[in-house]
């Protein structure tokens, strides 16, 4: 891990211990992906927030937002300062992004299973209007659960989304369980596909990895592209990692601001 991506889990820890309170693991598994797509990846700029020719980029596992606010705050989106607020009254960071609230958010999310069908309205929208915008929708690996993800993936196929990529954070751990044991997933890929995405693996903390796959879009002419990150729910942070009872604290304590400083430092 790099003093980038350390600086970057310093933040969601900064907000953690502001707010008390939220998703760790699945904050933690994102920092590569979201660190990527914003450093490398996303045509954007935080002076032109709506910019109709920006790339858009949707969180649909919108508990992981942690992280989301952390890289936006660290690109000029809103102050630093305002990390330590998340989930405090009147702060504009909340459990989950909304859109109008938190600038550089393009779908309030949270309701696990929405994102992908969105991010197809928003593509239509740039292939109609000629625009060359790329939408790119980050889901969570049990949100896959959602029966709505799958639908969408037909209609992406069907209307040959070039300009979708979906990103899957497969930390193979959900709220209460592994994957496999709550709902396998497996043969992952392979579903993807028969769906109609061209399908490309790659580490999910691997910052290099994600910078090459993800610099030709599409993956494939005619399809809209689907890139599987394995990561590591509560990656950085040892007490957290593999750790379920990590996935959400409603109480974040003093000796768990510790356990995560300490944590973090050791890698």
């Amino acid at each position: 891990m790099d003093e980038r991506s350390r600086y970057l889990r310093n933040l969601v820890i900064d907000a953690l211990e502001g707010g008390q309170r939220g998703h760790v693991g699945s904050s933690l598994s994102l920092v590569e992906i979201l660190r990527v797509l914003y450093d490398e990846v996303l045509r954007i700029d935080p002076k032109a927030p709506q910019d109709p020719n920006r790339d858009r980029c949707i969180l649909s596992k919108g508990h992981g937002c942690l992280t989301w606010y952390a890289v936006l705050a660290d690109k000029g989106f809103f102050p630093l300062s305002e990390l330590a607020q998340q989930c405090r009254p009147g702060s504009m960071l909340g459990g989950h992004p909304e859109r109008g609230f938190v600038p550089g958010v393009e779908a309030s999310t949270g309701s696990l299973g929405h994102g992908l069908s969105i991010g197809i309205g928003l593509a239509l929208a740039a292939r109609m209007q000629r625009r060359k915008s790329r939408v790119f929708v980050i889901m969570g690996d049990g949100e896959l659960d959602e029966g709505s993800v799958w639908e969408a993936a037909l209609c992406a196929s069907k209307h040959k989304l070039e300009n979708l990529v979906g990103l899957v954070d497969y930390n193979k751990l959900q709220s209460y369980g592994p994957v496999k044991d709550v709902l396998d997933l497996e043969p992952l890929a392979d579903k993807w596909r028969a769906f109609g995405f061209a399908v490309k693996e790659v580490d999910g903390h691997d910052v290099e990895a994600l910078g090459e796959s993800l610099q030709t879009i599409p993956f494939e002419s005619g399809k809209p592209s689907l890139l599987i990150c394995h990561t590591v729910k509560g990656k950085g942070l040892k007490v957290a990692e593999h750790n379920a009872s990590w996935h959400h604290k409603a109480k974040i304590s003093a000796e768990d601001v510790r356990l995560m400083r300490d944590g973090l430092r050791q890698y």
